[in-house]
């Protein structure tokens, strides 16, 4: 059954990791997908990963897609993703806000050592780059007439497990997912009463490009899988499902929540 048939959904940071997994499911689910990142290249892809770009997927299951170079920390660059999605498709009734960064495994430093310069730049990308997504998806889903069910669309954040707690030298990182959860929660009241669904994916430790550099270190993989009592690393498609989830008519009563797909990480 697709749940997603004729619907158009935005996926930033789309070129790898969890961004594909989610852009490769929507579409087979029936969604036109506007796939954007700041390249269509993966970015240090995982070795198992098909050699094909997000888009050649796409094209090879026949899906409707295009592909749309943005930075998501720019507001005129988001306000034109937006526009050149209606453009294209007449409506916008999805985005996930997944475009992030992590500088932290470069060099792991506590809060009195940690650069300012890091603090600016994951701020500017993982909270920033959220909340245009969220200004300028709004503001166009307002306009929209509603679908059969009454709503007008479907915003998705990724936040993280780490939106939720804390963890020891990752000031920037744990600060900008707590801040798309504050930010998720007010802008799921704002859009609640226009039929827009609000609401945050927290996902655990999960294998992909952004952890790759963490997870080629044995004996911290091991600890960290240790951490997630559940099969230990999650997998993108677990993310993408979750997404799926809260994109699709199944969420109809659920707006403004951090979802954690983590494997039991939270239960700690």
């Amino acid at each position: 059954m697709s749940r997603l048939q004729s619907k158009t959904a935005i996926i930033t940071g789309s070129s790898s990791g969890l961004g594909r997994a989610i852009a490769l499911l929507f579409a087979r689910h029936g969604a036109n997908i506007v796939c954007s990142d700041l390249r269509e290249q993966p970015r240090g892809e995982m070795p198992e990963a098909s050699s094909l770009t997000t888009m050649e997927e796409l094209s090879k299951m026949g899906a409707r897609a295009i592909f749309i170079t943005c930075d998501t920390s720019n507001a005129n660059e988001v306000q034109e993703l937006v526009g050149r999605t209606v453009r294209e498709f007449g409506r916008l009734d999805i985005i996930v806000n997944n475009a992030g960064i992590a500088l932290e495994p470069q060099n792991p430093s506590p809060v009195w050592d940690y650069p300012e310069d890091w603090f600016d730049k994951t701020l500017a990308v993982n909270l920033k780059g959220v909340f245009l997504g969220c200004k300028y998806a709004s503001k166009q889903m307002m306009g929209q007439d509603p679908g059969p069910n009454g709503d007008r669309g479907w915003i998705i954040n990724l936040a993280s497990v780490l939106g939720l707690g804390g963890t020891p030298k990752s000031a920037g990182y744990t600060s900008s997912k707590h801040g798309v959860m504050g930010l998720t929660k007010s802008a799921a009241w704002d859009c609640a009463p226009h039929r827009i669904h609000v609401n945050a994916i927290c996902p655990g430790y999960t294998a992909s490009s952004m952890t790759k550099t963490i997870f080629d270190q044995p004996d911290v993989k091991s600890q960290i899988e240790a951490m997630h009592p559940f099969r230990g690393l999650g997998e993108p498609e677990d993310i993408a499902r979750a997404a799926l989830f809260l994109a699709s008519e199944d969420s109809s009563w659920i707006t403004g929540i951090g979802l954690p797909v983590d494997g039991g990480y939270g239960s700690m």
